[in-house]
């Protein structure tokens, strides 16, 4: 069993409407806020904003605020859409980016940057030397990347993130043409791991339509949340700290499954919120031992 202590466990997001009434509780009393209730149950949160707008420096300070009754929390972050899938690297824009991440770095809060690369991103000689140009142009920081096509598991494509000490992001997704399959590697201190959920006929839908089922909608059974303990254990044996990031966000999904994976790692977990336990009897049962037993009311 890894030290609890290695361990950064959370789900991505936290502004999720309809996570009301399931996650957070509803009506809401007065001065909520999610993030402050999330850090109660978890010691990380992947910040999801940032990867279609700039942070604000002066949001990011309030996010520090709200979770400072957490003193092991840490926040990872994705990079904006522009750097990874537009290429643009414009020095403008890039200053304008970090600007909502120095109170986050200098506060020592922000455990990586995640650099999310579409399908499209193969290993190639091209695309080795923009990574590398990425790496430099954000070298204040701690980078990982996220690699969906499966070239990037070649020795030389993972050279590049040891010479250049990014970190590798171990995925699961749904199985498709060359797709990146479940891995264990670590290139840097810091290992990362992130479920997206297996839904294959989800994946391709757009979560921008109402009546379309949502990508991220799937909840990971228990047998298969502990092949991922396993290759979490595996990479924690030599990092310095492990992020798993649950984005299965639908219907709160991400929640219990990051709940369970913290009970499976055995980390300590606050009471679970019982709008969760009611809509998911199996982990009531299974998994969250301080409610064996006990009926939810």
């Amino acid at each position: 069993m890894l030290p609890s202590a290695k361990l950064q466990i959370g789900p991505a997001g936290w502004s999720h409407p309809h996570w009301n009434a399931l996650v957070y509780p509803q009506p809401k009393p007065r001065g909520f806020h999610s993030l402050e209730y999330l850090s109660k149950y978890f010691n990380a949160i992947e910040i999801t904003s940032s990867f279609h707008q700039d942070l604000r420096p002066e949001v990011t300070r309030l996010w520090i605020q709200k979770i400072g009754q957490n003193p092991g929390f840490q926040f990872t972050a994705k990079l904006h859409r522009r750097f990874t899938h537009e290429r643009l690297l414009d020095p403008e824009g890039i200053a304008a980016f970090k600007a909502g991440l120095w109170p986050l770095l200098h506060s020592r809060r922000l455990g990586a940057l995640l650099m999310q690369f579409p399908w499209s991103f193969r290993f190639t000689t091209e695309n080795r030397e923009f990574l590398i140009r990425l790496r430099r142009a954000f070298h204040e920081f701690p980078l990982v990347a996220e690699m969906r096509h499966v070239s990037w598991m070649r020795d030389e494509a993972l050279g590049v993130f040891i010479d250049y000490n990014i970190g590798f992001c171990n995925i699961d997704q749904p199985t498709y043409t060359k797709a990146m399959p479940p891995t264990a590697f670590l290139t840097t201190g810091t290992g990362y791991v992130r479920l997206h959920g297996r839904s294959c006929f989800n994946w391709y839908q757009d979560n921008n339509d109402p009546l379309k089922a949502h990508r991220y909608d799937y909840l990971y059974s228990e047998a298969e949340l502990a092949e991922w303990t396993s290759r979490i254990e595996r990479i924690g044996r030599h990092a310095e700290r492990v992020f798993v990031i649950t984005n299965n966000d639908a219907g709160g999904k991400a929640v219990v499954n990051a709940l369970q994976l913290q009970t499976m790692l055995g980390v300590s977990v606050a009471n679970t919120p019982k709008e969760l336990l009611r809509k998911f009897p199996a982990a009531q049962s299974s998994l969250f031992t301080e409610y064996r037993g006990q009926a939810v009311a």
